[in-house]
């Protein structure tokens, strides 16, 4: 019985320890937020250069040329139109804009994003619209 009446709850040092471990996580997602945003624009520009190919008129400088202007019109910085991979394999024109994303947290201690889903075959329809 009396083990149950000193038993009162956390202690200061468990608290301290639960608190700054939710901070560091909530400080990771806001340092995160900015690269998943811009992720979600670099993937609307590459399916919209990869739906508006016409293989027929267009040639893989034209898509650079688009994507170029498109990063540029939307400031994407992480990558740029040189850092898209575009080739021609068995007919089709692929676009390959994956990429790796280094955030600085605190200290020595960084984040690295890899964003591996951004493949897409030219002239293709990609979006639902």
């Amino acid at each position: 019985m009396k083990t149950l009446g000193r038993q009162q709850g956390m202690g200061m040092l468990s608290m301290l320890i639960i608190a700054t471990m939710v901070g560091f996580f909530v400080m990771s997602g806001i340092r995160i937020a900015p690269g998943l945003i811009e992720y979600q624009t670099i993937r609307e520009l590459v399916i919209e250069a990869a739906e508006g190919f016409n293989d027929d008129e267009d040639t893989i400088a034209d898509i650079r040329r688009h994507l170029a202007g498109s990063f540029n019109m939307n400031q994407i910085q992480t990558i740029g139109p040189r850092d898209v991979e575009i080739t021609r394999e068995d007919g089709k024109v692929m676009i390959n804009a994956n990429y790796e994303d280094r955030i600085p947290l605190f200290w020595r201690l960084d984040a690295v994003v890899k964003y591996d889903d951004l493949v897409f075959i030219a002239g293709e329809r990609y979006s639902d619209e």
